[in-house]
């Protein structure tokens, strides 16, 4: 019986969608949610395609439902910050997804939450602002993968 073509590396592509779609079934109404003003979609539809890859990273590490549930929390927080801050620094919004995150994490020191949250929040905040920032700095080093 003959394959379809394609179809051999289909189920791994199918199984981190579903995945994905499990751990955050409203992903796809993030950057609405998101939003101050019609035109903050559009920028959070980039910030989110930034955001899917370190959320696949994040499923195949084998973390428990709590972890990753923490981390996509943080991710949402960290989204709709963004969209904020960019109020305060609107040529941001012309850069790359990838530039505008980066922008506002790195690898010791990450947005601080407003309206404030207690430290022990902001700092499980941090945690995932630092292994984001890891994940884009090394998968920019890394080559483009081709078909």
């Amino acid at each position: 019986m003959a394959v379809g073509k394609g179809s051999v590396g289909e189920a791994p592509i199918t199984a981190a969608a579903d995945a994905l779609a499990n751990l955050c079934p409203d992903l796809q109404d993030w950057p609405q949610r998101w939003r101050g003003e019609t035109s903050d979609v559009v920028l959070g539809e980039r910030i989110l395609e930034c955001f899917k890859p370190f959320l696949l990273q994040l499923l195949g590490q084998g973390l428990t439902t709590t972890t990753l549930r923490r981390h996509r929390d943080h991710l949402w927080m960290l989204g709709g910050e963004i969209i904020r801050r960019c109020y305060d620094e609107p040529e941001l919004r012309h850069q790359p997804a990838r530039t505008i995150v980066l922008r506002f994490i790195d690898d010791e020191c990450d947005p601080l939450i407003w309206p404030e949250i207690s430290e022990q929040q902001q700092n499980a905040f941090d945690g995932t602002c630092r292994k984001l920032h890891q994940f884009l700095v090394v998968s920019a080093k890394r080559p483009a993968q081709h078909p």
